[in-house]
C-alpha cells in the first residue's frame, strides 16, 4: 500500500466523523445556525473547544470576503484554515547527530513506535542506536531488543530494574565512539508515580546535558483513542521536560484524530509521526496538508 493510500486509510474513521457531519449540515447558506452547528460538529470531532472556535471565526471572516456559496468552496475554505493552524506549531528539523527521547505513559505504543522510527531513520541510511532506558516496565527493554533485530540497529540495555540513567551513559558513550548519527532513548511511563518517574526524568536529562553534543528533541507518544485525555498528558509531561514533537499512535482504530488540533492549538507543538497500522511502515512523517485533505 502506498504513503497516500495509508494515510487515507488510516483516517478513514477520522473522516467519516468529520466530513459526514459537515455535509450533513451545510444546506447552502452560512449563517449563525451554520456555524453553530459546525462548532458542534468540531468539537464533537476531539478537535477542542479553543480550536474550533479559532477555526470557525477565521472560516467566517474568510467565506464573507470570499461571498462563498457552495458546499465545496466551503470546504476548500475549512482545510486552508486548518492546514494554517497546523502549519502554525514551532516545528524544527532535526540535525545530526541527533538524540530523540521519548516518553509517554504506559499502553501507549511508545516501543514499537520507537523500532518503527528506527526503521525509518535506517531507511534514510543514517546508523542508529536504540538505548533501552525504560528498565522499571517488565519485558520493556526485551521488547526494545525484539525491534532492534528486527530492524538491524544496535541496542544498549542493562537487566531489569537497573538505574535509567546509567543504561543512557553508557548508550551515548557508545554512540559517541561508533559516531551514530542518531540515537533513540525509551524512558519508563509509569505517570500514576509521577514525582518518582519525574526524577527518574530529571537523572536521565541531567546526563544528557552533560554528555551528550549534538542536537536533541523529546517526543511524546500518545494514543489517539484518548482523544482529549491526551491532552493532560500533554500538558504534564511537557511541563516537566518540554515536548518538541508528538507521535500518535493507533489513529487508524479512532475517529478521534481531531486532537491534533488541539495539541496545536493550546501548546504549539508539532505533531511528527502519525500510526496508520501496525506493520513495521506504517508509523508515517505527519503532513499538516495530506492529513486536512485525508478528513475533509
Amino acid at each position: 500500500m502506498g504513503f497516500f493510500s495509508k494515510l487515507f486509510s488510516g483516517l478513514k474513521k477520522t473522516k467519516e466523523s468529520i466530513a459526514n457531519k459537515i455535509s450533513s449540515i451545510f444546506v447552502g447558506e452560512l449563517n449563525d445556525e451554520f456555524f453553530e452547528d459546525l462548532e458542534y460538529v468540531l468539537i464533537s470531532s476531539d478537535i477542542g473547544a479553543e480550536a474550533s472556535v479559532e477555526i470557525i471565526e477565521e472560516v467566517k471572516k474568510q467565506s464573507k470576503k470570499q461571498k462563498i456559496k457552495t458546499g465545496e468552496d466551503f470546504k476548500a475554505l475549512l482545510r486552508k484554515v486548518m492546514i494554517e493552524m497546523l502549519n502554525s506549531t514551532n516545528d524544527e528539523e532535526i540535525s545530526y547527530p541527533a538524540l530523540i527521547t521519548f516518553v509517554g505513559v504506559n499502553g501507549v505504543g511508545k516501543t514499537t513506535a520507537i523500532g518503527k522510527i528506527a526503521n525509518k531513520f535506517k531507511n534514510e541510511h543514517k546508523s542508529v542506536l536504540m538505548v533501552a532506558g525504560d528498565t522499571f516496565r517488565a519485558a520493556a527493554s526485551d521488547q526494545l531488543t525484539e525491534w532492534a533485530k528486527r530492524v538491524g540497529v544496535r541496542i544498549v540495555k542493562y537487566s531489569e530494574g537497573a538505574d535509567p540513567a546509567a543504561v543512557v551513559f553508557d548508550g551515548i558513550s557508545s554512540a559517541q565512539a561508533k559516531h551514530d548519527d542518531v540515537v533513540l532513548v525509551d524512558t519508563a511511563g509509569r505517570l500514576h508515580n509521577k514525582s518518582n518517574l519525574m526524577e527518574e526524568l530529571k537523572k536521565i536529562y541531567k546526563i544528557i546535558n552533560q554528555k551528550w553534543q549534538g542536537d536533541h528533541k523529546n517526543y511524546l507518544v500518545i494514543d489517539a483513542t484518548t482523544g482529549q485525555n491526551a491532552l493532560s498528558q500533554v500538558e504534564t509531561f511537557n511541563e516537566f521536560v518540554g515536548i518538541d514533537g508528538i507521535v500518535l499512535t493507533k489513529l487508524d482504530g479512532t475517529a478521534k484524530g481531531g486532537i491534533v488540533f488541539a495539541i496545536a492549538k493550546q501548546f504549539g507543538i508539532p505533531v511528527k509521526y502519525v500510526g496508520v497500522g501496525e506493520g513495521v511502515d506504517d508509523l508515517i512523517e505527519f503532513n499538516a496538508e495530506e492529513f486536512v485533505n485525508g478528513i475533509i
